[in-house]
């Protein structure tokens, strides 16, 4: 058993709560992250709020599935080439071996799929994921679960970037194939220990370099939601957000956007 402190903040008025958990969407088995002020954040809330709520997490397939292929094939070894395409193949063919069909994918599809086989060949499995088990808790318990996006919604943002960074972006995730089990590890580590501020720089390191996809993957989406959030203060209740750990740091992290707005925010955990 590994026991994780992970960060979360409070957002509060007088008749409102809301706490922002930040989550991996993925973990190794036997990791104990809902203890402390986690275990009263979800005892306390009246209902859960995620990126996407059950049903539109089990709509996502179909919507991948509608959206990632291409118009028409384009091999790999086309759009990749020296080193980036060496490590591509190679994590092709670690793990389970299965081909990733790339050459019928647009590249942010290719993305998920190398992505898949990262977390498969670093033990992490979404059903030991933050938000499975949340959404198993609330539902004992009988409480609403919902979300702040459609899987469409949310898979379009990277169906409509630009040819350019999604090829940025497949480019540097093939270069650093090689090392990504080691990155997710110590991606997961930073994340058990609250460290916010390697949360930071890891994730940064992934998308600062490219302006279009930082903006349309993070930026915009934190400033969506920390107007949902703001909108929902005007309603009494208590609320727990629980929403990619990657969105809560930085200065366009949730916690800083909303308390730039005048709301009351600390850290608890």
């Amino acid at each position: 058993m590994t026991e994780a402190r992970p960060a979360m903040w409070l957002v509060e008025d007088d008749d409102t709560r809301i706490y922002l958990l930040g989550t991996m969407h993925a973990l190794p088995a036997g990791t104990e992250w809902d203890r402390g002020q986690i275990a009263r954040a979800i005892a306390d809330a009246d209902e859960l709020i995620l990126e996407l709520s059950p049903e539109q997490l089990a709509a996502a397939g179909g919507v991948f599935r509608n959206l990632a292929p291409r118009k028409a094939p384009l091999a790999i070894d086309k759009r990749l080439a020296g080193p980036a395409l060496a490590r591509y193949r190679q994590l092709e063919a670690s793990g389970t071996g299965q081909p990733f069909g790339g050459d019928a994918l647009d590249d942010w599809a290719v993305m998920v799929a190398m992505g898949q086989r990262v977390a498969q060949n670093a033990r992490l499995l979404p059903a030991n994921g933050v938000e499975t088990r949340l959404t198993e808790r609330f539902r004992d318990d009988r409480k609403p679960v919902g979300g702040l996006e459609t899987a469409q919604e949310q898979l379009m943002l990277f169906e409509t970037l630009d040819p350019a960074t999604q090829r940025t972006l497949l480019a540097r995730a093939a270069e650093g194939a090689g090392d990504a089990v080691q990155e997710v590890a110590t991606l997961t580590d930073a994340w058990s220990r609250g460290d916010v501020a390697v949360l930071e720089r890891m994730i940064n390191e992934d998308v600062v370099a490219v302006p279009a996809a930082r903006a349309a993957i993070i930026t915009d989406r934190n400033r969506r939601w920390s107007a949902w959030v703001v909108r929902r203060m005007d309603r009494p209740g208590t609320l727990l957000v629980a929403v990619g750990a990657g969105h809560l740091v930085g200065a366009d992290g949730l916690p800083a956007l909303l308390e730039a707005q005048g709301l009351k925010v600390i850290r608890i955990q």
